[in-house]
């Protein structure tokens, strides 16, 4: 669904800038499911708008008013007017895994190499 800015005067964004941005809602999330707070694809193509901490995660226990976090990578001024379709969100399953502290991890074929050890793009 499409979270939409609840201001009550319009918010400006100077490149650069971010801001918190509030949506006038609050959500009882299921137990065993998070809500996803994701940019939305428009506002980066056009604006250079996008959303920080993303996706940002909403847990069941929440029952506070979902706000996101706007930046501005664009090169001009952006205006946040209430209103405004700012954010997707998402509910998903949340899947928990069982954490075994142990010495030694089993062989991959990649091992511990890092960044660009999986091959390379022409």
């Amino acid at each position: 669904m499409d979270l939409a800015a609840a201001l009550d005067a319009p918010l400006p964004l100077a490149p650069g800038a971010r801001a918190l941005v509030p949506t006038g809602i609050a959500i009882a999330v299921p137990e065993g499911f998070e809500a996803q707070v994701r940019p939305r694809s428009g506002l980066a193509a056009r604006h250079g708008v996008t959303c920080l901490n993303s996706p940002g995660t909403i847990d069941s226990d929440y029952r506070g008013e979902v706000k996101v976090i706007l930046v501005n990578h664009g090169q001009e001024p952006f205006l946040v007017e209430h209103g405004l379709r700012i954010a997707q969100l998402v509910v998903a399953p949340v899947v928990r895994a069982e954490v075994v502290e142990t010495t030694t991890l089993p062989p991959t074929g990649r091992g511990a190499g890092g960044f660009g050890s999986t091959g390379t793009h022409s």
